[in-house]
């Protein structure tokens, strides 16, 4: 078992500045668990016990969908790096579209960027550290700028057509309020 913590240390924040790809988790209370790798500059530690990140458009919108359900969420970043390490955050987190009335106080702390679907607000109520000696060493050879050149070719009207038509609901049909937006 890992070391566990109440909140993030300043070390731990720093770890996952460094990192280039985080994971999500999260699950329905019944159905399908999620894992989903994310990455661009999508995510911000606002505190030892919040994290914020930004959800860009996808083929699915899992997430939304889960916690519309069941608010659980795991946060999870591996060093493929010099330093081996695993971390994860656990707690409970929130979804936040345009249409929200924090929306634009939280959206600020990101750079503008077109296809953003949704914000997650995290709250962690656990962190685990572990070891990672059995994970790979890769490099970073940089961000890939497809989903912008996607998302640029769709424009807004297209963006929102295509959340209507493969973003409103989860692999097992649950609701994930985008159509709302």
């Amino acid at each position: 078992m890992g070391t566990q913590f109440e909140s993030l240390s300043d070390q731990h924040i720093k770890f996952i500045g460094q990192q280039h790809l985080f994971f999500t988790g999260s699950a329905g209370p019944t159905g399908k668990v999620n894992i989903s790798p994310k990455g661009m500059d999508s995510l911000r530690v606002l505190g030892p016990n919040r994290i914020l990140w930004r959800n860009f458009t996808g083929s699915g919108n899992e997430t939304a969908g889960h916690l519309a359900q069941n608010n659980r969420m795991t946060l999870m970043w591996c060093s493929f790096t010099k330093q081996p390490m695993i971390l994860r955050a656990y707690g409970t987190a929130r979804t936040l579209h345009p249409r929200d009335a924090d929306w634009a106080e939280l959206v600020a702390h990101f750079p503008d960027q077109l296809g953003m679907r949704q914000l997650y607000d995290m709250t962690i109520d656990m962190v685990q550290k572990s070891c990672g000696y059995a994970v790979p060493f890769f490099e970073h050879a940089g961000d890939r700028d497809t989903l912008k050149h996607w998302a640029a070719d769709k424009g807004e009207d297209g963006i929102q057509t295509y959340w209507a038509e493969r973003n409103a609901q989860t692999l097992d049909g649950a609701p994930t309020g985008i159509a709302k937006t």
